[in-house]
């Protein structure tokens, strides 16, 4: 069982990220139409998941909008924000926010995405939502690089996330 933390107290998670090497799970999410959401939809492509507690915060606002303007230019690639925000809200942020390249999904219908992937949070104040995370797929949905943010009030690692993309 991985851990992070929440403004320095820690924050036990359901599991760990997948292994780099591994083949990523696959998932079922809710995009902002409602229209269920799996891998098979991204087929072929390379895809970076940014894995956020809440659009509805200073730092998972800051990460969508700095990988929105870094997928800019990858047309062999997608980008992700998964989080427990409803569509609705997800689809409200990124058109306020100018985002069009990365695409919302939502655990709206389940948390299996959350345990399947090892972020749903166990405990304290944030418990049933996802800690910090990116994960970056090949185009053949293997594992080549997870970052668990040590503090969930932290960004991520940027450059090392679109490095491995």
């Amino acid at each position: 069982m991985a851990q992070t933390a929440l403004q320095g107290n820690p924050v036990n998670l359901s599991g760990e990220l997948p292994a780099v090497g591994s083949q990523a799970p696959d998932f079922r999410l809710v995009a902002k139409d409602l229209s269920d959401k799996s891998l098979a939809d991204f087929a072929g492509k390379k895809k970076l998941i940014n894995i956020v507690p809440s659009l509805d915060t200073g730092v998972c606002a800051t990460s969508t909008k700095k990988f929105n303007t870094a997928m800019a230019d990858k047309s062999d690639a997608v980008a992700m924000v998964i989080s427990a925000d409803l569509p609705f809200a997800q689809g409200r942020f990124c058109e306020l926010e100018g985002i069009d390249n990365v695409i919302g999904l939502s655990m709206m219908r389940s948390r299996n995405f959350a345990k399947d992937y090892g972020m749903l949070i166990e405990d304290g104040p944030l418990a049933g939502i996802t800690a910090r995370a990116v994960v970056v797929l090949d185009a053949n949905d293997k594992v080549v690089y997870t970052q668990l943010v040590p503090e969930i009030t932290q960004e991520p690692d940027y450059d090392s996330a679109l490095a491995a993309l």
